[in-house]
């Protein structure tokens, strides 16, 4: 792996944080303010070809690799980290699950439209009783002629509220545990499909979060996603890119915690100096910066590890355990070299503080990102 950003690497990187800044980050606070879900920001997004990054050309995508990705998601997440888990949900949770495991029909009918952004996704795997035990889906899927009819709730779904199409995990034979779960992709506007209660959360508060609820949903054979009983398979594959996203959402607030810091530092007076002169302030801001550093290379390595085409869940995990918990550590610096600033919402570091801690919960908490690890390691 070379630690080198190629030419083209940072000439994404650039773009993408020249946007994020003159389009995204004037409309964070507002967004964070009112709940609204960002329809100019994903809009904006998919001028830039930024919905379906590493989906190739032929379906739509802009056929980048992992490593842009992550660029691209840390610098959107920078600017407005909700904006940046709803590009992340689209690209990651949707996109990659269906390019990988759809038919030629499915990725015609379903990928090109989402890698374009004309369509927003999201995936539908928790439940009030099946988070982080993902395996122990109470939704059903039944099989009846070319229909399956799917019966449940699902929860906290980001991209919800506006997402045309839900790739949904169901029981389709209970008896086989997580062996029994399939995929099935749902179209809003479905026979029985509905959204339910509209989540109203501490963080990323416009990334459209609700719950969905399947009564009788009937959903046609022709959507099963990959065949029956894959659908643990095709979660935990899925999830495995999408920690990749959240560890690069997580360098994006970490970094934002620390240039806002710094900046403040430089011009806020205590004691007849600046309070960047202070010991205690340097200490704060070495020890953000540092980790802002390690959690971008765990991130990119990872990320370098995808593209290779093997095994990346250890790298996965350890890239979203530590960016997620420097995201939550950089947010508390900032808002202590902030002070009483720091709790108000007249500066973005009380925002960033809110939004660090969804980090270290979806997508895998840092608990489960620890097992996977451990489980890794004591394996052999």
């Amino acid at each position: 792996m070379d630690l080198e950003l190629t030419a083209e690497h940072r000439t994404i990187r650039d773009m993408v944080r020249d946007f994020a800044a003159r389009e995204i980050a004037p409309r964070a606070a507002h967004y964070d303010r009112t709940r609204e879900f960002p329809h100019d920001n994903v809009r904006k997004c998919a001028e830039l070809n930024l919905m379906g990054v590493m989906v190739p050309e032929q379906f739509g995508g802009s056929g980048l690799d992992t490593i842009s990705y992550a660029l691209i998601i840390e610098e959107l997440s920078r600017a407005c980290a909700s904006t940046g888990v709803i590009v992340s949900v689209n690209n990651s949770l949707f996109c990659h699950p269906v390019e990988r495991f759809g038919t030629e029909d499915q990725k015609q009918r379903f990928l090109i439209p989402h890698a374009k952004g004309e369509k927003i996704g999201c995936f539908c795997l928790s439940e009030p009783a099946a988070g982080s035990d993902a395996g122990n889906q109470q939704t059903t899927a039944v099989r009846r002629g070319d229909e399956y009819i799917l019966n449940g709730t699902k929860n906290f779904i980001t991209n919800g509220v506006a997402a045309d199409t839900a790739i949904v995990f169901a029981a389709t034979d209970k008896s086989k545990r997580h062996h029994g779960i399939s995929a099935l992709i749902v179209e809003k506007g479905a026979p029985g499909f509905r959204l339910g209660k509209d989540e109203v959360k501490l963080g990323i508060t416009c990334s459209g979060s609700v719950e969905m609820v399947f009564e009788d949903c009937r959903v046609p054979a022709t959507s099963l996603l990959g065949a029956e009983g894959l659908g643990f398979k095709i979660a935990m594959n899925t999830l495995d890119g999408g920690r990749i996203g959240i560890a690069a959402q997580a360098v994006g607030i970490a970094r934002a915690c620390l240039e806002e810091a710094t900046r403040y530092s430089k011009q806020r007076k205590a004691f007849g100096k600046t309070i960047s002169d202070f010991q205690a302030i340097q200490f704060m801001l070495a020890d953000m910066a540092t980790e802002v550093d390690a959690a971008r290379l765990l991130t990119h390595r990872a990320a370098w590890t995808k593209d290779q085409g093997g095994r990346f869940s250890l790298e996965a995990a350890q890239a979203k355990l530590f960016s997620s918990e420097v995201a939550m550590r950089s947010a508390v610096k900032a808002v202590q070299i902030f002070g009483g600033y720091g709790y108000m919402n007249d500066y973005p570091v009380e925002r960033y503080f809110r939004d660090a801690k969804i980090t270290e919960i979806y997508e895998g908490t840092s608990e489960i990102q620890r097992l996977v690890i451990a489980t890794t390691l004591l394996k052999d």
